[in-house]
């Protein structure tokens, strides 16, 4: 049941985000010739969903939970991409806007890819992360320590 809820948030929250909103509303105005690198919108895509569907995979089997707020991990998932970056899901998405951008060439994508970011950092710092502080403690924060926000550190 926890895996086809978090498919139902999973169409939900980044396929309105990701999917809906810039290819049916802001495919159009202003373009850009990408050229050459519009390919690179692929690889993007593939990326950015497989990214989605991997941390949601893993919210599911080892948080015992969804990625929604309504109904959270039971354990803090620091494992899979969650190694590396602390929010890979809007990372992911972010990917997949640019992939948009890339492809079509609409400069209203490329917009609202950036903009995507300021209510998403604002949701993590003042929301999500006061939020797992409480709820798992001195595991979260050694989590913190270790792990960046957005860019991913490889070791």
């Amino acid at each position: 049941m926890t895996l086809f809820k978090s498919f139902l948030f999973l169409l939900i929250a980044p396929g309105i985000v990701a999917g809906w909103i810039p290819l049916a509303w802001l495919r159009g105005g202003s373009q850009v010739q990408t050229g050459i690198l519009s390919y690179l919108a692929l690889p993007l895509w593939i990326i950015g969903i497989a990214t989605l569907l991997w941390c949601f995979w893993d919210f599911a089997q080892k948080g015992k939970g969804t990625p929604a707020p309504i109904e959270p991990p039971k354990e803090l998932v620091v494992s899979g991409l969650y190694r590396y970056v602390r929010n890979p899901m809007y990372v992911g998405v972010f990917i997949i806007l640019i992939g948009h951008f890339l492809w079509f060439g609409y400069w209203s994508l490329l917009v609202y890819a950036g903009l995507f970011l300021i209510p998403v950092h604002l949701f993590v710092t003042l929301y999500e992360e006061p939020d797992l502080k409480k709820k798992f403690g001195p595991a979260y924060e050694k989590y913190l320590d270790e792990v960046p926000r957005w860019f991913p550190r490889f070791r």
